[in-house]
């Protein structure tokens, strides 16, 4: 085979590789670890279980900050190893193993990259994802919950820990709405972009006469704000109903009134939670979501755009963000980026990251 030279390519991943790596500022992450793994290690570290958790969990973000950092060093010097192998050995396997991890590594470079852009007031911080199905009866709450797993299998590729804090079920198929945490540093920045409306094409599953069918979701995202929890909230302006979990098609999945819903009524904002066992874990949660949600609009000034981070969603025609057309042809495709891929499979499996990129990106130049 004829020698392989990728030395340019090399020299930009190093560059974009050298660039980033001081934007994250690798040693002040690393004095950080040090001091988070000092009082780890402290004997009367769990006598506040909630400081403990801060402070554990805290850690965990930047060991896993800083494990990505360093893979991507180590993958890099392997890189060199491989080209040089591949040549020695005049081996063609070798030379397209090394293409497969050089696209593997500019790819997860170009996301890093992206994410050195998240410098908002709130952008470092988990999130909190609300979906909702909106027009589109039946198809809508199916959508919904293909979303739902959208982003599941994203966070999970991503090692991201998540919560399905509440779903609410529809009666024929799919769900009325759901709530998701998830907690990894830059959530709330990444994938605040999702936010918006999201519109299905296909051909229905639940249309007898095999018609097309146009539905649409809601994405709503807010950062999970830990100072949320200074902000004072009178019983008086607060209603808690309680009542029990369910599953799909309404089957009981608990046999007490566990699961809790709080009405803010001066906003009218409602958050349930059914995700835990206990009364008393769902209003804890669900006051800690309400928190971060008064704080978000606390922030803002006037009415018009008191849910600017979470975005004011309709779902409906006219104000799509992001299509999904599975019929008659296979496309999804982002209305503000114009980024586009063929797989829609692929993307309703959690391969969201080009979409999450390009979004990052182009809300920068905004």
């Amino acid at each position: 085979m004829n020698e392989l030279d990728i030395s340019e390519d090399l020299a930009a991943l190093r560059s974009t590789f050298a660039d980033i790596r001081s934007v994250v500022g690798v040693e002040r992450l690393e004095a950080e670890i040090a001091s988070l793994s000092e009082q780890a290690g402290a004997p009367d570290l769990w006598d506040d279980p909630e400081a403990a958790q801060k402070v554990t969990s805290s850690l965990s973000h930047r060991q896993a900050e800083l494990a990505k950092i360093t893979s991507i060093e180590q993958r890099l010097d392997d890189l060199e190893i491989m080209v040089q192998l591949a040549n020695e050995e005049s081996d063609e396997a070798a030379a397209a193993e090394v293409r497969t991890e050089l696209t593997s590594i500019q790819k997860l470079l170009g996301e890093l990259e992206a994410q050195t852009l998240l410098n908002g007031e709130w952008d470092a911080l988990p999130a909190v994802i609300t979906i909702r199905a909106g027009a589109g009866g039946v198809d809508a709450a199916d959508f919904a919950e293909m979303l739902q797993r959208m982003y599941l299998r994203w966070a999970e590729q991503h090692g991201y820990p998540t919560r399905v804090l509440d779903t609410s079920y529809a009666e024929e198929a799919g769900i009325k709405s759901t709530t998701i945490e998830v907690d990894a540093p830059y959530a709330f920045g990444t994938l605040s972009v999702e936010a918006g409306t999201h519109r299905l094409v296909r051909m229905s599953p639940f249309n007898s006469a095999g018609k097309r069918q146009t539905s649409f979701a809601a994405v709503e995202v807010i950062p999970l704000i830990e100072e949320a929890g200074e902000i004072e909230i009178p019983e008086s302006d607060i209603r808690v109903d309680v009542f029990r979990s369910s599953g799909p098609g309404g089957q009981s999945v608990n046999t007490t009134d566990s699961a809790v819903r709080i009405t803010h009524i001066p906003t009218g904002t409602v958050v349930s939670m059914q995700n835990e066992k206990s009364q008393i874990q769902n209003r804890a949660a669900a006051m800690r979501v309400l928190q971060s949600r008064l704080l978000v609009l606390q922030r803002e000034q006037e009415a018009a755009t008191k849910k600017e981070l979470a975005g004011v969603i309709t779902a409906s025609w006219g104000d799509q963000m992001r299509s999904y057309v599975l019929a008659p042809y296979q496309m999804v495709k982002d209305l503000r980026t114009e980024h586009e891929v063929s797989n829609p499979s692929d993307v309703f499996d959690g391969d969201l990251d080009g979409f999450i990129s390009a979004g990052i990106r182009w809300r920068k130049k905004q």
